[in-house]
């Protein structure tokens, strides 16, 4: 029970990493706040957690991040802990080839969401006295991969903003720290595989991806979210987390 008479928010917390997460918190005594802006999928998980609930957030808005931290110290008094998770992948595109469009869109969720939940957020645990930041970055910060270079540069700079936060809050009790998963087995992939010409090679494809065989799930890369989040993690800030069975040490 890392977790007990703490509140943890949780963006992006609808499904996938975000939804796993919460139910972690939760399981280990945590008071969750799912924030996304799919409310319908947050009430469902909300629903499904001892002490949660929902709230609309755009992460890609300054309004509605303030207004949604505003919202959950309203209801609980404080914030102690913060999974900065909301994002989206974007188009597939060659760097020449990328329409403006699609660039601004994955910067505006992948690069601005992350410093408004920063900016808001730490802003909360300061005012409990202190807290832990988690923030979603992605093996492509890492190891580069062709066709993505809106949500490569968006998670290579996470990487940089987590060490630059942690750095400015290390002495006021704040640690921020970044996961970096590889492809993680959520619905939406299970969906890629599923529908793909030939699905069973397709899955072969993926669990041959990473030196450790096999694909994490989002249980998986919430238990290093949690354990970065506790207590047990007092001493690390700064750090970015890969989860990749190996893939970057190649």
């Amino acid at each position: 029970m890392r977790f007990q008479d703490r509140v943890a928010f949780v963006t992006g917390g609808a499904s996938g990493l975000g939804a796993a997460t919460a139910r972690r918190f939760a399981a280990e005594g945590a008071k969750v706040v799912i924030a996304d802006i799919n409310i319908e999928g947050a009430e469902q998980v909300a629903a499904g957690l001892p002490d949660a609930y929902a709230v609309t957030v755009d992460t890609g808005e300054a309004v509605s991040v303030e207004q949604g931290i505003a919202d959950a110290m309203q209801r609980y008094g404080r914030i102690d802990v913060i999974f900065n998770n909301a994002g989206i992948d974007g188009r597939q595109q060659p760097l020449h080839e990328m329409d403006v469009e699609n660039w601004e869109r994955v910067r505006r969720i992948n690069g601005d969401g992350v410093f408004f939940v920063l900016k808001y957020g730490i802003e909360a645990l300061l005012h409990g006295g202190g807290g832990s930041v988690v923030n979603t970055s992605s093996t492509t910060a890492l190891a580069a991969q062709e066709n993505i270079s809106p949500y490569t540069f968006t998670k290579a700079g996470i990487v940089g903003l987590t060490r630059s936060a942690a750095i400015e809050y290390a002495a006021r009790n704040v640690r921020v720290n970044a996961v970096a998963p590889t492809v993680v087995m959520t619905p939406l992939v299970e969906h890629f595989i599923d529908t793909a010409p030939d699905p069973a090679q397709m899955r072969r494809q993926m669990e041959s991806f990473n030196p450790k065989p096999g694909i994490p799930t989002p249980d998986d890369v919430a238990g290093v979210v949690a354990f970065l989040a506790s207590d047990d993690a007092a001493w690390i800030t700064g750090h970015t987390i890969p989860i990749d069975g190996g893939y970057v040490a190649r």
